[in-house]
């Protein structure tokens, strides 16, 4: 440990706050939360801790901290996002556990606003707050929050009567009229206010408006004023998270399981999936999806159209690995340091294939075959080496077929999981491209011959009946209600002419 730290630990205050991990340079490379700070960053360097590798590794770098004390954890809970969307540290943003991250999302805007978390933040103009490292903990302060600026979680459908939420004080009421729009937005601008960081503004606010409806002598409203600010006050009491979270940055372990069962060199930053989508060898696509450290990393996919439509999906893999191989897209996309192929020992061997041929052969290769979940490794080329002491403490076996080996693993594994998240992604990828390719050609086949029948429409028509065959049976007033009677009326005339 550095000198500075030996110094810096023991004057750690027992309170609530944020700490900074700083490294030789200065720069701040993790920010954390802490319901004691004191008893938070000593776990770091205690000696008998097992921990994580990654963590390990952020400990390694750590030349200096720093804290700030606030007054609850839930200002800890909000500070420590607000730091991180600040500085960017690099530990919190590649280190992460993509599935803990989460935001507050509150659609300010919108006639019935609600208050959620989500773990994807959407373009809907709804306004986000976050990422948070736990779930739980968010939705914890929600929860006492909401004690104290009442919100609705979703709007009610056919049902007009107030809410047993309203009833406890929880929801504002606003479908039975209990508070108009405009009261209910001024509400949640308060509790805008506290997540970011302006508690204190929010409390003299609240007295001050106490003081106002008292002395209109409006004593109700001044009661329930006096409630909101007494447990606004007493929010440094409640227990948001505590110092028992776990203390690895990853919270997946599924990294260095796959690290020690397949004995890699490093920790594979870069995994890329691979999987083939068509139908009967027409609009045939690949899908090239990128989890950096264990996280989807959205920015890095790419999309694969084949040269060659063909039903057969061994020349198209290796058609496929062949062009993210290349010199121009090595260079443009950098190196994988694991790929994955959706698939078994046929697909898995086309992919070995094309990246042999490129003299790309430091590039482990895994298959994920889908009826078991079995990791296929390939015995001689796919630049792994299976770790029987590792596989049995997972629980797990191996059986070799031909020239490879196939690893089975519980499907409760951390490992697995992993894989089938990267699978899954990859797949769902390619099928979302295919489906593309087929509208169009499809919408471009059909009706191009028709008259005043323009590319939105087409899309309504595919969607709702699947082809121009089908809508011979179909009554023009019915098909009139999906693109009005106007161009109902042509594709009906259009249909009865080929006839």
């Amino acid at each position: 440990m550095k000198d500075n730290l030996t110094l810096k630990l023991p004057s750690l205050p027992q309170k609530p706050g944020v700490y900074f991990y700083k490294d030789a340079s200065g720069q701040i490379i993790y920010v954390g939360k802490a319901a004691v700070l004191k008893n938070r960053v000593r776990q770091y360097f205690q000696k008998s801790r097992h921990r994580d590798p990654k963590t390990e590794a952020l400990i390694k770098d750590i030349n200096d901290l720093d804290w700030m004390v606030v007054d609850s954890e839930l200002e800890a809970l909000f500070l420590e996002a607000e730091m991180i969307r600040r500085y960017k540290p690099k530990y919190n943003i590649l280190l992460r556990d993509d599935k803990a991250m989460s935001y507050i999302r509150i659609d300010y805007n919108s006639n019935y606003p609600t208050v959620t978390t989500t773990r994807r933040p959407l373009d809907d103009n709804a306004r986000y707050f976050g990422p948070y490292s736990s779930t739980l903990a968010i939705r914890h302060a929600l929860k006492h929050l909401r004690k104290i600026f009442p919100y609705a979680t979703k709007q009610p459908i056919g049902n007009q009567r107030s809410s047993l939420n309203y009833d406890l004080g929880l929801d504002p009421g606003l479908e039975r009229g209990k508070t108009s729009l405009e009261d209910y937005r001024a509400n949640l601008r308060k509790l805008i206010a506290v997540i970011q960081g302006k508690r204190i503004r929010i409390i003299k606010a609240l007295d001050k408006d106490m003081r106002l409806a008292a002395k209109r002598q409006d004593f109700e409203t001044a009661a329930k004023l006096r409630n909101r600010l007494s447990w606004l006050k007493s929010l440094d009491k409640q227990v948001i998270f505590s110092d028992k979270e776990f203390l690895d940055i990853s919270k997946d372990h599924a990294l260095t399981e796959l690290v020690n069962l397949l004995s890699l060199s490093k920790y594979p930053k870069r995994i890329e999936g691979y999987d083939i989508s068509h139908m009967s060898g027409s609009d045939v696509v690949a899908s090239m999806v990128v989890f950096t450290n264990g996280v989807s990393n959205k920015a890095e996919y790419r999309k694969f159209k084949t040269k060659i439509n063909q039903n057969n999906d061994f020349y198209n893999m290796n058609e496929t690995i062949k062009r993210r191989l290349s010199d121009k897209n090595l260079k443009a996309w950098g190196k994988p340091d694991l790929i994955l192929i959706d698939g078994g020992k046929g697909q898995l061997d086309a992919a070995l294939r094309a990246r042999d041929e490129l003299s790309q052969h430091s590039i482990p290769f895994i298959g994920l075959a889908k009826k078991q979940e079995q990791i296929v490794i390939s015995l001689k080329r796919s630049n792994v080496s299976l770790n029987q002491a590792v596989l049995k403490s997972l629980g797990g076996f191996a059986s070799y077929s031909q020239d490879f080996i196939l690893v089975n693993l519980p499907h409760s594994t951390n490992l697995v999981k992993l894989l089938q998240r990267i699978r899954d992604e990859s797949h769902r990828f390619a099928v979302s491209y295919h489906s593309v390719l087929k509208i169009k050609r499809q919408t471009a086949s059909l009706f191009d011959e028709v008259p005043g029948i323009g590319p939105t429409t087409r899309k309504k028509i595919l969607r709702k009946y699947g082809s121009i065959k089908q809508l011979e049976d179909i009554p023009e007033d019915e098909i009139a209600q999906i693109i009005g009677k106007h161009k109902a009326h042509l594709l009906k005339s259009y249909i009865s002419d080929q006839h």
